[in-house]
């Protein structure tokens, strides 16, 4: 977008004048600082606006390292754009332009995934502006702290569960200050892929948020590998204790990744070694945890599922397992595997949950995005739902996920499913007349 199409305005709010920019259709205010922390330190909110000039045209990210798998999948990552901040509490709101001052719009909060260790809330992969402009929606997206800075910690020195802490305290943010941006502080629906969907259903047992949302959208999360990690994240924190004091951060993000747990120890949930940790605040014990959904779930609307081949693009990319696996026998071997660690990490724990959640009284919907294309090997992997609802073509250009699929379809596609998301996140519901992408299936979970 050339710069003359781009204008600064000032939003008079309450939370102090804040500069957004208006561009083609949309008003973004972007890193607006909604809590600050020292290392390892609970989030403390912030009381009123302060433009923070080190930041210029840059977008602060928590520390972290790239990931290859990730460049490969989704794209390059622009990291001169962006600003490594421990206290990384930011979030940037787009809302559309014009809109009429009389209505408030239903607004949507956008947790990212990245395993709790990647990631930041204002990847060009993930701009909200074609959603926001169709659907007359608010986005606001969310950066908190990972990885050793936000999902380890075991004891008072480095405390859990701080990047999750950080989320509530965004949400408080958002329900006192969002009115004066256009939108209804009564009706939020949390967004959140991968480990941001792994947040968002913890999010939903955890203190202190009653009121602060109303709905969940739960894309891929991977809720088999919720159990059973204290061993291993006890074991992961006690192995990272000499990096707790290094001043450079770099040097933490070269340095952790020879301490990762070993997937032969640990299985497949080590691939995930940084998480959300149950019996440290603000969670319940594991033991207690179902029955904690349960007992909460006439709260919140929910629409959960996944995507039909979540684990294709990492077992079918690899250059090893294609030495082997290939083609004839190894090849069906290979589709074989992808559908069981799919079901395993993804499937069946986003039906038992969407199951009790309905056991409890809950409002649940639960959804699988299929590919349907005879030529796409891979199928609908895991982060194939993000180009499908944030759309912006230029963004996905070097996603090797994408390179099979006409950018045509992912927008046809995409735009029914934009709808039928939005739809949700008014009413709580999806009607049967509503269109539907070919691509998805959907069900009223009732028990």
């Amino acid at each position: 977008m050339s710069s003359q199409h781009i204008e600064t305005v000032v939003l008079n709010t309450k939370f102090g004048k804040i500069t957004a920019f208006r561009e083609n259709g949309v008003i973004r205010a972007k890193s607006i600082r909604y809590a600050r922390s020292e290392r390892f330190q609970r989030p403390i909110p912030v009381e009123y606006f302060v433009l923070d000039d080190r930041l210029g045209n840059k977008t602060p990210v928590c520390p972290q390292k790239l990931s290859p798998l990730v460049e490969k999948m989704i794209g390059t990552t622009p990291v001169e754009e962006f600003e490594p901040e421990e206290s990384t509490q930011y979030l940037s709101i787009t809302r559309p332009d014009p809109i009429d001052d009389n209505k408030k719009l239903s607004v949507i909060v956008w947790i990212h995934g990245g395993s709790h260790e990647i990631g930041c809330g204002d990847l060009p992969t993930a701009d909200p502006a074609e959603w926001v402009k169709e659907q007359n929606i608010i986005v606001v997206t969310v950066s908190y702290r990972l990885g050793l800075f936000g999902f380890l910690g075991g004891d008072e020195k480095r405390p859990p569960n701080l990047g999750l802490l950080d989320m509530i305290e965004a949400l408080k943010w958002i329900k006192t200050n969002i009115a004066d941006f256009g939108g209804d502080p009564e009706n939020v629906t949390l967004l959140g892929q991968s480990s941001g969907g792994d947040a968002i259903a913890h999010l939903m047992i955890s203190e202190g948020v009653d009121g602060l949302f109303r709905r969940v959208i739960i894309q891929s999360a991977p809720l088999g590998l919720r159990y059973k990690r204290q061993g291993m994240s006890a074991e992961f924190l006690k192995k990272t204790e000499e990096l707790k004091d290094e001043v450079d951060v770099y040097k933490m993000m070269e340095d952790y990744g020879k301490f990762v747990p070993s997937v032969m120890k640990y299985g497949l949930k080590a691939a995930m070694p940084f998480g959300t940790q149950y019996g440290f605040p603000p969670l319940c014990k594991e033991e207690e945890s179902v029955e904690k959904w349960r007992q909460n779930a006439k709260k919140y609307d929910v629409l959960i599922g996944l995507n039909n081949d979540e684990t294709a693009f990492y077992l079918k990319t690899s250059e090893a397992l294609n030495k082997y696996f290939g083609k004839g026998l190894g090849l069906k071997i290979m589709d074989k595997t992808v559908e069981k660690t799919t079901e395993f990490i993804y499937g069946s724990p986003a039906r038992q949950f969407a199951e009790n959640q309905a056991k409890g009284g809950g409002n649940v919907y639960l959804f699988r995005i299929h590919s349907k294309l005879k030529d796409n090997h891979i199928g609908a992997p895991h982060c194939i739902d993000l180009p499908l609802i944030f759309g912006n073509e230029s963004a996905w250009r070097s996603s090797e996920m994408l390179k099979d699929i006409p950018w045509e379809r992912i927008h046809k596609q995409g735009t029914k499913l934009r709808a039928l998301w939005a739809e949700f996140a008014r009413t709580g519901k999806i009607s049967d007349q509503s269109e539907q992408p070919e691509i998805l299936t959907i069900e009223k979970i009732k028990l």
